[in-house]
């Protein structure tokens, strides 16, 4: 019997340009797409507080109202922090002229010194503008109050996923009789992101606060902006790090001279990569299910579709990618292996750890 069936090649190439096509749109409606799966991660996050209401029969509406409130409050303080942190940091701008040019003179001297003091090199030394490294550490904070602009789709929808949250609960769990792989899936998304969330909140809890004594005790101004960002900045998987560091390392820079920026990266990197780098990964193990080559495509491909709420929702996005095409499909174990860069369990021969389908209680 002759087997009748689409090359496999054709099927690949097929689904790729049906990914590139999805990706198009999401792009094209990306200021709808993002704080709709932001909504639902935060309300992912505190979904353990409406389980423990609800497992001490709370009414419905405290079992709403509560994780709202926490939601809200973190997110306002978000705002309210960045907000008043990047006038400051406005302020501040101007301020740093001489201190900027003395640093200019400086190493014209020194290339002088050298034997480079070319009228090129020192045209480039003069051109250099206070401004523009004030700008760097400005747009990211533009960023970030970009990414919190649709505050109020944000917080509409997050009411709604809130109300909706216990009757969807229900559907999963009435749908695995039916349909057990894709209710598992589903379940297992909402532990992975989850456990996820609670890791990087708490590492990144530790390294803002050993972020803000150092640069406190190193003199650079707005410590506390600088926690908040890279707590923020923690979200961001592979690059986080750096993009904590760059507005602080400019700072300390026309603040206290090279010196200065080199002890703000030097601190920064005996905290943040020790802990982010040796330590977190131990606490998180693979309950991601992704691999870091994965982790770092999904940091790209989501960056370019949705921006900078793409990049701290890259995790995310992608463990609801594997859920809804690969961990819901039985036939989808070895692209679940590529995926997590983990074997099968079938396959180790040597009794693996297998991935984690449990889920917590809601």
């Amino acid at each position: 019997m002759i087997r009748q069936g689409f090359p496999r090649a054709l099927i690949v190439l097929a689904g790729t340009a049906a990914a590139v096509i999805t990706l198009a749109g999401v792009q094209a409606v990306g200021s709808i797409v993002g704080p709709v799966v932001l909504a639902l991660t935060l309300v992912i996050a505190v979904s353990p507080v409406r389980g423990w209401l609800a497992r001490r029969k709370a009414p419905v509406w405290l079992q709403v109202a509560v994780p709202l409130a926490v939601v809200l409050l973190v997110l306002l303080g978000m705002v309210a922090i960045l907000s008043l942190a990047a006038a400051q940091l406005a302020i501040l701008a101007p301020t740093y002229a001489d201190q900027f040019n003395a640093m200019v003179a400086d190493l014209q001297q020194w290339a002088a010194g050298l034997g480079y003091g070319s009228e090129q090199l020192n045209k480039a030394l003069s051109s250099l503008d206070p401004g523009k490294f004030i700008g760097v550490a400005q747009s990211v904070l533009s960023s970030l109050l970009g990414v919190l602009s649709s505050l109020f789709l944000i917080v509409v929808l997050l009411l709604a996923m809130s109300l909706d949250a216990p009757v969807f609960a229900r559907i999963v769990d009435a749908a695995s009789a039916e349909r057990p792989a894709l209710a598992r899936a589903l379940k297992t998304f909402t532990y992975k992101t989850r456990r996820y969330l609670i890791v990087s909140t708490v590492f990144g809890l530790i390294c803002s606060v050993l972020d803000i004594t150092a640069l406190y005790v190193l003199g650079v101004p707005l410590p506390l902006l600088w926690g908040v960002l890279a707590l923020i900045t923690n979200y961001i998987p592979n690059i986080g790090f750096i993009l904590g560091l760059i507005p602080p390392a400019l700072l300390g820079l026309l603040e206290g001279g090279p010196k200065t920026m080199l002890l703000v990266i030097v601190a920064y990197m005996a905290i943040n990569v020790v802990i982010q780098s040796f330590i977190q990964p131990k606490f998180l193990g693979d309950a991601v299910g992704l691999s870091t080559t994965v982790t770092f495509l999904s940091l790209i491909v989501w960056a370019w579709v949705l921006g900078p709420l793409g990049a701290l929702l890259a995790i995310p996005l992608s463990l609801l990618v594997r859920a809804l095409l690969v961990d819901s499909d039985p036939n989808g174990t070895w692209a679940a292996a590529l995926i997590s860069g983990r074997l099968p369990e079938h396959a180790s021969g040597s009794g693996a750890d297998p991935q984690p389908e449990q889920s917590e209680p809601r």
